[in-house]
């Protein structure tokens, strides 16, 4: 179930008990390799659709972006804001 030239960005996990865990992807497309989303630690500028429970916890359940094939190379182009975050966090006493 890849593509056959970026094997490497597409990943499914059929057997998952939660597999498809997000409504709205055809199963074919449903990529699970961004499983934890690298972009949860962005917070408000992850660019996904999400909200806030009563105890702060940042609810991703609506968001299909780390889980459309297609959007593999926009994760990886955010990849320079975690890595500022992590400096951010790594400069902070």
């Amino acid at each position: 179930m890849c593509e056959p030239s970026r094997h490497y960005a597409f990943c499914q996990n059929v057997k998952c008990e939660y597999f498809p865990c997000h409504p709205g992807i055809a199963e074919a497309d449903f990529n699970c390799l961004f499983c934890y989303c690298p972009l949860y630690a962005l917070g408000k500028k992850c660019g996904g659709a999400f909200t806030y429970t009563e105890n702060g916890f940042k609810d991703c359940s609506r968001c299909s972006i780390p889980h459309k094939k297609e959007n593999y190379d926009y994760i990886l182009s955010r990849y320079q804001d975690i890595m500022a975050l992590v400096r951010k966090n790594d400069e902070t006493p």
